[in-house]
C-alpha cells in the first residue's frame, strides 16, 4: 500500500510537532543530580533547585597542624575527639568560637590533612543549606568513612529555619543518630545569636539564684547542644610574630641566620598588623604571602636583567 505525497507529509509534520512537545516536556523535567565522587577526602553541599547533591572537592586546602602556632591547647583537645571519632568511640559534636582570624577554621581543615588517610570526611555545608541535614546523613549513612559537617563563621537570627534544623540534628530525633557523623561548627559568636541588652533585664533573683530570661535561656539551649566547646583568644604580640616566622618559613622567605633581616621583618609585620587594627594568624599569613610575592618578584627581575 503507497502512502500519498499529502499522507506523508501530514506524517511528517506531526513527528516534527510531537519531537517539539518532548523537547519542552524535558526542558521541564528535573536534571539527573551527579553522583557523589566518593574517591574525594572534601565535599561540598550543593543546591540545584530545591535538590542537593554532594559535591567532591578534588585538591582541598591542606593546612598542617604544625603551621598553626598559638593555639596548642585547643589543637590538643581537637585532635584527642577527633581521634576518638575515628575510632568509633564516643566523640562529641564541636563549636570552635572567639576571635577572628586565630585559626578556628584552620584548625578543622588540618583534622581533614593530618587523618585524611585514616578514613576522615570533610562535607562543608552552608547555613541557609543545614535544613538539608538530614538529607545529608542519609546519603552517608551506610558508608565507611568517617563524616565532619563542617559549618564556618556560624551565627544566626532566632527564626532562621537552619537554626532549628541544626538543633534537631545535635540534639537527635526519632531516628538513632548516625555514628559516622559529627558537627564541627566555627563562630565568632558563643551563642550563635545576637545578644542584646534588653534581654538582662528579663533575669529573675529568686533568693540567691539567678534565672535568665526566657530569650537568653533560647539563645544557650543551641550552643549547649555541643558537647565540646573550644575558645580562641587574641594573640599576644609575641604569638603573632611567632605565627609570622612560621609563615614565612612555609614560603621560604624567612632566613633564621639573618638577624638583621628577621628583626625588619618583625618591625614590617608589627607595622602590617597596625594598619589591619588586628594581630592575628590570618593577618600573619597575608603578611607572609605579601612577603613572599614581594621576593618572588625581585627574584624574576633579576633574573630578566641579567639575561
Amino acid at each position: 500500500m503507497k502512502t500519498s505525497p499529502t499522507g506523508r507529509d501530514s506524517m511528517q509534520a506531526f513527528l516534527a510537532r510531537a519531537e517539539a512537545v518532548l523537547t519542552r516536556l524535558e526542558s521541564l523535567l528535573p536534571v539527573p543530580l551527579p553522583e557523589p565522587n566518593w574517591k574525594a577526602r572534601a565535599f561540598r553541599w550543593r543546591k540545584r533547585g530545591e535538590r542537593g547533591y554532594l559535591q567532591a572537592v578534588m585538591h582541598p586546602h591542606v593546612i598542617r597542624l604544625d603551621d598553626l602556632v598559638a593555639i596548642n591547647e585547643q589543637k590538643l583537645v581537637i585532635d584527642a575527639n577527633t581521634r576518638q571519632f575515628l575510632a568509633g568511640l564516643p566523640a562529641n559534636n564541636v563549636l570552635l568560637t572567639g576571635s577572628r582570624g586565630t585559626g578556628k577554621s584552620s584548625l578543622v581543615k588540618a583534622m581533614l590533612a593530618k587523618y585524611g588517610n585514616k578514613g576522615l570526611r570533610l562535607i562543608e555545608v552552608d547555613k541557609t543549606d543545614l535544613v538539608d541535614l538530614p538529607d545529608i546523613v542519609d546519603q552517608i549513612a551506610e558508608r565507611t568513612e568517617r563524616f565532619l559537617v563542617f559549618c564556618d563563621d556560624l551565627s544566626f537570627d532566632a527564626n532562621e529555619p537552619g537554626y532549628k534544623a541544626l538543633k534537631v540534628m545535635l540534639d537527635g530525633t526519632i531516628a538513632a543518630a548516625s555514628s559516622n557523623v559529627l558537627i564541627y561548627a566555627t563562630s565568632n559568636r558563643r551563642h550563635l545569636l545576637p545578644e542584646y541588652f534588653s534581654e538582662n533585664l528579663e533575669t529573675r533573683h529568686v533568693g540567691e539564684e539567678v534565672h535568665p530570661g526566657e530569650s537568653v535561656e533560647e539563645k544557650i539551649s543551641l550552643s549547649e547542644r555541643f558537647g565540646l566547646w573550644i575558645s580562641f583568644y587574641p594573640f599576644t604580640q609575641d604569638d603573632y610574630l611567632a605565627a609570622v616566622d612560621a609563615w614565612l618559613e612555609y614560603h621560604g622567605v624567612l632566613r633564621p641566620r639573618e638577624t638583621k633581616a628577621v628583626d625588619a621583618l618583625h618591625r614590617d609585620a608589627i607595622q602590617f598588623a597596625l594598619q589591619r587594627g588586628s594581630r592575628s594568624g590570618r593577618v600573619a599569613w597575608q603578611f607572609a604571602r605579601d612577603r613572599a610575592g614581594a621576593r618572588a618578584l625581585q627574584d624574576h627581575r633579576a633574573r630578566t636583567m641579567r639575561k
